[in-house]
Protein backbone atom coordinates (compact mmCIF):
# COMPACT_ATOMS: atom_id res chain seq x y z
CA UNK A 1 0.00 0.00 0.00
CA UNK A 2 1.25 3.45 -0.86
CA UNK A 3 0.64 5.94 1.94
CA UNK A 4 0.47 9.70 1.74
CA UNK A 5 0.37 12.40 4.39
CA UNK A 6 -0.75 15.99 3.98
CA UNK A 7 0.32 18.68 6.45
CA UNK A 8 -1.89 21.59 5.48
CA UNK A 9 -4.69 23.86 6.59
CA UNK A 10 -8.09 22.58 7.68
CA UNK A 11 -9.51 23.39 4.26
CA UNK A 12 -7.12 20.95 2.62
CA UNK A 13 -7.64 18.23 5.20
CA UNK A 14 -11.30 18.25 4.26
CA UNK A 15 -10.32 17.47 0.67
CA UNK A 16 -7.41 15.07 1.21
CA UNK A 17 -7.35 11.30 1.12
CA UNK A 18 -7.75 9.80 4.62
CA UNK A 19 -4.47 9.05 6.38
CA UNK A 20 -3.62 5.56 7.55
CA UNK A 21 -3.12 5.13 11.30
CA UNK A 22 0.57 4.25 11.27
CA UNK A 23 1.55 7.17 9.08
CA UNK A 24 -0.71 9.67 10.81
CA UNK A 25 0.94 8.85 14.12
CA UNK A 26 4.34 9.80 12.70
CA UNK A 27 5.84 6.35 12.13
CA UNK A 28 9.62 6.85 11.85
CA UNK A 29 11.73 5.95 8.85
CA UNK A 30 13.60 2.66 9.57
CA UNK A 31 17.19 2.95 10.75
CA UNK A 32 18.92 2.14 7.45
CA UNK A 33 22.60 1.16 7.33
CA UNK A 34 23.95 4.26 5.58
CA UNK A 35 27.11 3.93 3.45
CA UNK A 36 30.07 5.80 4.96
CA UNK A 37 31.50 6.91 1.62
CA UNK A 38 30.28 10.11 -0.03
CA UNK A 39 27.23 9.79 -2.29
CA UNK A 40 27.35 11.91 -5.45
CA UNK A 41 24.44 12.69 -7.78
CA UNK A 42 24.96 14.03 -11.30
CA UNK A 43 22.07 15.77 -13.08
CA UNK A 44 22.06 14.18 -16.55
CA UNK A 45 19.05 15.98 -18.04
CA UNK A 46 16.50 18.57 -16.91
CA UNK A 47 13.31 19.14 -18.90
CA UNK A 48 9.98 20.80 -18.33
CA UNK A 49 8.20 24.12 -18.04
CA UNK A 50 8.58 24.05 -14.25
CA UNK A 51 12.36 23.76 -14.28
CA UNK A 52 13.93 25.71 -17.17
CA UNK A 53 17.65 25.20 -17.62
CA UNK A 54 19.58 26.57 -14.66
CA UNK A 55 16.62 26.79 -12.27
CA UNK A 56 16.82 23.36 -10.58
CA UNK A 57 19.53 22.07 -8.25
CA UNK A 58 20.16 18.69 -6.60
CA UNK A 59 22.14 18.26 -3.38
CA UNK A 60 22.94 15.22 -1.23
CA UNK A 61 22.71 15.70 2.53
CA UNK A 62 26.09 15.38 4.30
CA UNK A 63 24.95 12.28 6.20
CA UNK A 64 23.89 10.44 2.99
CA UNK A 65 20.34 9.92 4.29
CA UNK A 66 18.58 11.96 1.61
CA UNK A 67 18.92 14.36 -1.30
CA UNK A 68 17.05 17.56 -2.08
CA UNK A 69 15.73 19.12 -5.28
CA UNK A 70 15.32 22.89 -5.29
CA UNK A 71 13.59 24.88 -8.04
CA UNK A 72 13.33 28.63 -8.48
CA UNK A 73 10.62 28.95 -11.17
CA UNK A 74 8.09 26.21 -10.50
CA UNK A 75 4.67 27.91 -10.38
CA UNK A 76 1.36 27.04 -12.04
CA UNK A 77 -1.29 29.75 -12.22
CA UNK A 78 -4.63 30.54 -13.77
CA UNK A 79 -6.61 33.76 -14.06
CA UNK A 80 -5.52 37.40 -14.30
CA UNK A 81 -1.99 37.69 -15.72
CA UNK A 82 -1.70 33.98 -16.53
CA UNK A 83 -1.11 32.63 -20.03
CA UNK A 84 -3.36 29.79 -21.27
CA UNK A 85 -0.64 27.18 -20.73
CA UNK A 86 0.43 28.42 -17.27
CA UNK A 87 -2.17 26.24 -15.54
CA UNK A 88 0.19 23.26 -15.83
CA UNK A 89 3.91 23.09 -15.04
CA UNK A 90 6.09 19.99 -14.99
CA UNK A 91 9.68 18.97 -14.32
CA UNK A 92 11.53 15.86 -15.45
CA UNK A 93 14.90 15.03 -13.90
CA UNK A 94 17.24 12.26 -14.97
CA UNK A 95 19.83 11.62 -12.26
CA UNK A 96 22.92 9.46 -12.06
CA UNK A 97 23.39 8.36 -8.46
CA UNK A 98 26.93 7.19 -7.72
CA UNK A 99 26.30 4.47 -5.15
CA UNK A 100 29.17 3.47 -2.82
CA UNK A 101 30.49 -0.03 -3.40
CA UNK A 102 28.58 -2.76 -1.58
CA UNK A 103 25.31 -0.83 -1.36
CA UNK A 104 22.15 -0.23 -3.32
CA UNK A 105 19.20 2.10 -2.70
CA UNK A 106 15.51 2.83 -3.05
CA UNK A 107 13.36 5.76 -1.94
CA UNK A 108 11.85 5.42 1.54
CA UNK A 109 9.97 8.71 1.59
CA UNK A 110 9.49 11.86 -0.47
CA UNK A 111 8.53 15.24 1.04
CA UNK A 112 7.13 17.95 -1.26
CA UNK A 113 6.65 21.57 -0.17
CA UNK A 114 5.38 24.81 -1.61
CA UNK A 115 2.80 27.58 -1.37
CA UNK A 116 -0.76 27.75 -2.67
CA UNK A 117 -3.08 30.68 -3.26
CA UNK A 118 -6.45 29.34 -4.36
CA UNK A 119 -9.60 31.42 -4.68
CA UNK A 120 -12.97 30.07 -3.58
CA UNK A 121 -13.96 27.39 -6.10
CA UNK A 122 -10.43 26.85 -7.47
CA UNK A 123 -8.52 23.57 -7.12
CA UNK A 124 -4.94 22.41 -7.62
CA UNK A 125 -3.00 19.18 -8.02
CA UNK A 126 0.54 18.08 -7.16
CA UNK A 127 1.63 14.80 -8.75
CA UNK A 128 4.92 12.90 -8.62
CA UNK A 129 6.39 9.78 -10.22
CA UNK A 130 9.85 8.35 -9.67
CA UNK A 131 11.47 5.19 -11.00
CA UNK A 132 14.70 3.61 -12.16
CA UNK A 133 15.45 3.89 -15.87
CA UNK A 134 13.94 0.94 -17.74
CA UNK A 135 11.78 -0.08 -14.79
CA UNK A 136 8.03 -0.41 -15.31
CA UNK A 137 7.23 -0.24 -11.59
CA UNK A 138 6.65 3.40 -10.70
CA UNK A 139 5.98 4.84 -7.27
CA UNK A 140 3.39 7.59 -7.49
CA UNK A 141 0.94 9.69 -5.58
CA UNK A 142 -1.37 12.60 -6.39
CA UNK A 143 -2.38 15.29 -3.91
CA UNK A 144 -5.38 17.60 -4.34
CA UNK A 145 -5.93 21.07 -2.88
CA UNK A 146 -9.14 23.06 -2.64
CA UNK A 147 -9.76 26.78 -2.26
CA UNK A 148 -10.10 29.08 -0.52
CA UNK A 149 -6.49 28.67 0.54
CA UNK A 150 -3.53 30.99 1.05
CA UNK A 151 -0.89 28.99 2.89
CA UNK A 152 2.26 26.90 2.68
CA UNK A 153 1.72 23.20 2.03
CA UNK A 154 3.67 19.99 2.56
CA UNK A 155 2.79 16.47 1.44
CA UNK A 156 4.65 13.23 2.08
CA UNK A 157 4.63 10.07 -0.02
CA UNK A 158 5.79 6.95 1.81
CA UNK A 159 5.56 3.34 0.55
CA UNK A 160 5.36 0.46 2.99
CA UNK A 161 8.85 -0.78 3.83
CA UNK A 162 8.23 -4.09 2.08
CA UNK A 163 7.18 -2.33 -1.13
CA UNK A 164 10.22 -0.07 -1.57
CA UNK A 165 11.69 -0.60 -5.04
CA UNK A 166 15.49 -1.01 -4.93
CA UNK A 167 17.98 -0.73 -7.75
CA UNK A 168 19.21 -4.31 -8.33
CA UNK A 169 22.72 -4.77 -6.97
CA UNK A 170 25.41 -4.33 -9.59
CA UNK A 171 23.17 -2.54 -12.10
CA UNK A 172 23.94 0.95 -13.35
CA UNK A 173 20.66 2.71 -14.11
CA UNK A 174 19.71 6.34 -13.78
CA UNK A 175 16.91 7.55 -11.52
CA UNK A 176 14.00 9.49 -13.04
CA UNK A 177 11.77 11.97 -11.22
CA UNK A 178 8.68 13.44 -12.90
CA UNK A 179 6.60 16.02 -11.04
CA UNK A 180 3.82 18.36 -12.08
CA UNK A 181 1.59 21.10 -10.71
CA UNK A 182 -1.85 21.99 -12.05
CA UNK A 183 -4.35 24.63 -11.02
CA UNK A 184 -7.94 25.01 -12.22
CA UNK A 185 -10.18 28.05 -11.90
CA UNK A 186 -13.23 25.87 -11.24
CA UNK A 187 -16.12 28.08 -10.17
CA UNK A 188 -13.86 31.06 -9.39
CA UNK A 189 -13.77 33.96 -11.88
CA UNK A 190 -10.50 33.82 -13.89
CA UNK A 191 -11.24 37.27 -15.33
CA UNK A 192 -11.18 38.84 -11.88
CA UNK A 193 -8.93 36.59 -9.76
CA UNK A 194 -5.68 34.62 -9.91
CA UNK A 195 -5.02 31.22 -8.34
CA UNK A 196 -1.61 29.58 -8.15
CA UNK A 197 0.41 26.75 -6.64
CA UNK A 198 4.19 26.75 -6.34
CA UNK A 199 6.92 24.27 -5.59
CA UNK A 200 9.83 26.68 -5.80
CA UNK A 201 12.17 28.71 -3.63
CA UNK A 202 14.43 31.42 -5.07
CA UNK A 203 16.52 31.43 -1.87
CA UNK A 204 16.71 27.64 -1.54
CA UNK A 205 14.77 27.59 1.73
CA UNK A 206 12.00 25.35 0.35
CA UNK A 207 12.83 22.09 -1.38
CA UNK A 208 11.71 18.57 -2.15
CA UNK A 209 13.43 15.88 -0.10
CA UNK A 210 13.91 12.27 -1.18
CA UNK A 211 14.94 9.98 1.69
CA UNK A 212 17.19 7.06 0.76
CA UNK A 213 16.43 3.48 1.75
CA UNK A 214 19.87 1.87 1.81
CA UNK A 215 20.57 -1.84 1.55
CA UNK A 216 23.80 -3.82 1.56
CA UNK A 217 24.44 -6.02 -1.47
Amino acid sequence: MYKKLAVLSAAIFAFATPISGSLASGAPIPDWVVPPDKVVIDVVTVNGSGCPQGTAAVEVLPDNTAFTVTSSRYTARVGVGARPYDFRKNCQLNLKVHVPQGFTYGIAQADYRGFAHLEQGATALEAARYYFQGDSSTEFADHNFKGPLNDVWQVTDKPDVGEIVYLPCGENRNFNINTQLRVYAGTSDPKETTSSITMDSPDGSVNTTYHFAWKKC
